[in-house]
């Protein structure tokens, strides 16, 4: 009898051991949730649970720098610019494996992976740290400076995710920041903060073949997103507060006020909310997308630049570079769900199985 009871407690206590090594291996591939990844500018890349909303893992990039993040449509590769590195790193998803890091130039910032492409902004010319309010005595001399300079304006380096190679590089203007396609993905559409400008490219020449002034809407246009049936684009001006919104032929066809610093923008799933975060207003902002009626503010930390819903679009994480923390917002009505801490000025943020937010989408 007392055999059997040994017996007994030596397969428990294996099992038990089994159970532990399939629970850890779980947290690296994902709960039926979904995970989320932050970039963490001031550190490395983390992994969160969206099942238990805990961070579970992380992602070394050997202290790069990382800003923006994207992740391929069958979620086997995240895209990471590396802002102090000069370069974007591939990572195995599942696993966290470091694949290859790819040189792109100075101050990669912003990712947008559609496809097998990845397109990185980077600015040659970025001095780094936040650039000077418009209009003061320090932006006059920054514009001066890299007129007698010749400055050299930002591109975007095209990537391609499975050979590793850079196909080619779109010359954008000064300080490039928003990336996004056209809905039949023939045309890149870009903000150029310090240009106050939003450009469109052909996506096979390279070439401009539109400009959009944006001065009278206020300074540094931001973030740009394209709604999910390609009928509108809508792009954040920082210092002015508002929103452009251009129709599909890229012609302004109204603007809208907003809280303090819009930047980060999202559709909803099916188009008919836009979020905006508010990176000085502390608020993720939601619009109606055909009346553009205010629908209500959830209250997130400071300087929230980016953020991705979960895949079930229950939950909206919002990363705080400013504070420091991950603010989870239920999406039905924009309750602080959950406060997140210990990052590292986080910046970017996207989920998978792939879902919307400022960063990322579904129909791409």
């Amino acid at each position: 009898m007392l055999r059997c009871f040994r017996a007994s407690i030596f397969v428990l206590i294996g099992m038990a051991f089994l159970v532990a090594g399939c629970s850890n291996e779980s947290s690296t591939a994902g709960s039926d949730a979904g995970l989320a990844y932050v970039t963490n500018q001031k550190g490395n890349i983390t992994v969160i649970d969206l099942a238990s909303l805990e961070s579970v893992s992380e992602i070394d990039v050997n202290g790069k720098g990382p800003r923006g993040i994207g992740i391929t449509p069958d979620g086997k590769t995240i895209v990471v610019a590396n802002v102090d590195g000069g370069d974007i790193t591939l990572i195995a998803r599942e696993s966290g494996e470091i694949i290859k890091h790819i040189e792109i130039g100075e101050n990669p910032e912003f990712v947008r992976v559609i496809g097998n492409r990845a397109y990185i902004s980077f600015e040659p010319a970025s001095l780094g740290g936040p650039p000077p309010t418009p209009g003061s005595e320090a932006a006059q001399k920054l514009e001066e400076e890299r007129e007698e300079e010749d400055a050299e304006p930002a591109k975007i380096a095209v990537v391609n995710i499975e050979s590793g190679i850079v196909e080619k590089e779109i010359t954008g203007g000064m300080e490039t920041e928003g990336i996004e396609l056209s809905y039949d993905q023939t045309k890149l559409i870009i903000t150029n903060e310090a240009d106050e400008n939003i450009t469109v490219h052909d996506l096979e020449s390279g070439e401009m073949i539109k400009e959009i002034s944006t001065i009278e809407y206020g300074h540094r246009p931001r973030g740009i997103k394209a709604s999910p049936d390609g009928s509108m684009y809508v792009g954040s001006i920082e210092y002015g507060n508002s929103l452009v919104v251009m129709n599909s032929e890229f012609e302004v066809i109204t603007s809208i006020k907003t809280g303090e610093v819009p930047y980060g923008l999202s559709f909803s799933r099916d188009g008919s909310k836009l979020y905006v975060a508010l990176a000085k207003g502390k608020v993720l902002q939601v619009f109606d997308t055909k009346t553009w009626e205010e629908l209500g503010r959830g209250k997130t930390g400071t300087r929230c630049w980016h953020f991705t819903f979960t895949p079930d679009d229950s939950k909206i994480l919002v990363a705080c570079g400013r504070s420091d923390e991950v603010v989870v917002l239920n999406a039905s009505d924009l309750s602080v769900v959950k406060r997140l801490t210990g990052f590292a000025m986080p910046w970017g943020i996207v989920a998978y199985p792939k879902s919307v937010g400022s960063l990322d989408s579904v129909w791409q």
